[in-house]
């Protein structure tokens, strides 16, 4: 059996919010030939899609294709809009989270649900959050800042507290990068600047003492938790050597937390794979894809597969640690 926890879903056609709200920003699809649109900012090209993207019938054919047996859902990164006013990104996530509710409801033993919530409103986060819930929606997908504010902030605590007193779990994915502007060449920002994200993220769970603070709440990041696992070492120094600057909202060694959260698989590099195993657990590693777009696994799992592992440790990284990840029985799906 396949779960693939990292997959991007949108729907087909999507408001013109610009218009409703009456300023920029957000995205629509221009649906310029067969099987094919255009993301588009405003007037800006964000990106090229295919009907893999918003058709479910597509997916399973392509699952299938892959033997991959479940997907787990969820929006496109730049879908978040955490920079608009909260009442409109509270509107396009309810959108968001019914087409993905929708989709798991036709297919359930096929699709499982993350929602995206307003995080820069508590208030409006939490009551989506509830009504994921109630959609059947398994937990959320969250980026990795806020509008450059981290995730260790306490305005984001009682989101926080909402999501593990509904066992919802939290999938972190990397979204507007830092250092963007200073390296627009070369796809920089996506070869440096999401693996970069998830570390600002995990070390700022950790050091802000959230994972502390929300022993429950069962995080998993994408790509491998970025380049956290290759800075390990360095975080760990820093903390020993400036505890001024790192132990004051929490003194318990980052490396005590290794193996507490979940990473998905996603690193097109074996030895690094064997490695984030090692170091998390192999209790901690979840296939993860990224499909359907190009900087993903081309053949989800297939990374997995060339470890030749023995069974059950290659089945823990296959689907077991989904289903643990997301408190879901392996019943509902066979």
């Amino acid at each position: 059996m396949k779960i693939d926890i990292h997959t991007h879903i949108i729907p087909e056609n999507l408001p013109r919010w610009s218009e409703k709200f009456g300023y920029g920003g957000f995205i629509h699809l221009d649906h310029h030939k067969p099987c094919c649109a255009r993301m588009m900012k405003d007037d800006e090209f964000f990106r090229e899609i295919q009907d893999n993207c918003w058709d479910a019938n597509t997916r399973i054919i392509e699952c299938n294709h892959a033997k991959v047996d479940v997907q787990v859902l969820s929006t496109i990164p730049v879908m978040f809009n955490y920079w608009a006013k909260p009442h409109d990104c509270l509107e396009v996530s309810k959108f968001l989270n019914d087409h993905i509710a929708e989709v798991v409801q036709r297919y359930p033993q096929k699709f499982i649900g993350l929602g995206t919530i307003p995080m820069q409103s508590s208030e409006l986060a939490i009551a989506e959050l509830e009504r994921c819930k109630k959609m059947g929606l398994v937990g959320i997908e969250v980026g990795t800042n806020i509008n450059d504010i981290n995730l260790n902030e306490p305005q984001f605590f009682p989101i926080y507290q909402a999501a593990e007193q509904l066992n919802m779990a939290v999938f972190v994915h990397p979204w507007n990068m830092m250092g963007t502007k200073q390296m627009s060449k070369y796809w920089l920002p996506w070869l440096v600047g999401m693996p970069a994200e998830t570390n600002r993220a995990i070390c700022s769970l950790i050091f802000g003492g959230v994972f502390e603070r929300f022993p429950k709440l069962r995080f998993a990041f994408a790509h491998g938790g970025g380049s956290f696992p290759a800075h390990l070492g360095r975080i760990e120094r820093g903390f020993d050597v400036r505890p001024d600057l790192t132990a004051i909202d929490n003194n318990i060694n980052p490396t005590k937390y290794v193996g507490r959260f979940y990473v998905d698989s996603l690193m097109h590099d074996e030895k690094f794979l064997r490695y984030v195993i090692d170091l998390v657990g192999e209790d901690k590693v979840c296939l993860g894809s990224d499909y359907p777009f190009p900087l993903g696994e081309s053949v989800p799992g297939e990374e997995i597969e060339r470890l030749k592992l023995p069974k059950k440790p290659k089945d823990k990284l296959l689907y077991k640690n989904a289903l643990a990840w997301l408190d879901l029985d392996k019943k509902k799906f066979v």
